[in-house]
């Protein structure tokens, strides 16, 4: 083993460039773990969402049609309570896209600036959120569910 100086300190320089290198990848896997955990939550809000539109919708339609099969004489407050529900249902759903947007631009953000720093490395990108993709995709069954319903017009009119 050679102990001079120079070898001692280049063996000291490799274990901290190691060093820096590893905590980099860390930093970096907890960017994506973040990421990862923003989708769930996203996913969490779309569950709820989707029941509240799906109660709604259900609790609508079934008494408007014992109203239009004139077995009941008035339904128009359990019709308000569907409509309500779905409502809510939307309201939740863009609450939370809007979230999870704003979030992810901010996590987006901190990344460049570690990344600038050189304290991350931009060895992988952040995916187009699927979850994303499905919120929106819901949120217009929603809108087209509430015109639906408040004007007896479209898909499911």
């Amino acid at each position: 083993m050679d102990d001079t100086p120079g070898a001692h300190s280049a063996a000291k320089g490799e274990l901290e460039r190691m060093s820096v290198e590893l905590s980099s990848r860390r930093t970096g896997m907890s960017f994506q773990r973040t990421r990862m955990s923003a989708d769930r939550t996203l996913m969490s809000v779309i569950r709820t969402s989707l029941s509240l539109i799906g109660f709604g919708f259900t609790i609508f339609q079934v008494f408007q049609r014992l109203y239009d099969a004139q077995i009941l004489k008035r339904a128009q407050a359990p019709r308000n309570f569907g409509q309500a529900l779905v409502f809510l249902g939307v309201v939740m759903l863009i609450l939370g896209i809007v979230y999870h947007v704003k979030f992810m631009l901010e996590l987006r953000r901190q990344r460049r600036e570690m990344m600038a720093d050189g304290l991350v490395r931009a060895e992988s990108r952040f995916p187009l959120s699927v979850t994303l993709v499905i919120a929106v995709l819901l949120l217009t069954i929603g809108l087209f569910a509430i015109v639906s319903m408040v004007f007896s017009v479209g898909p499911f009119g």
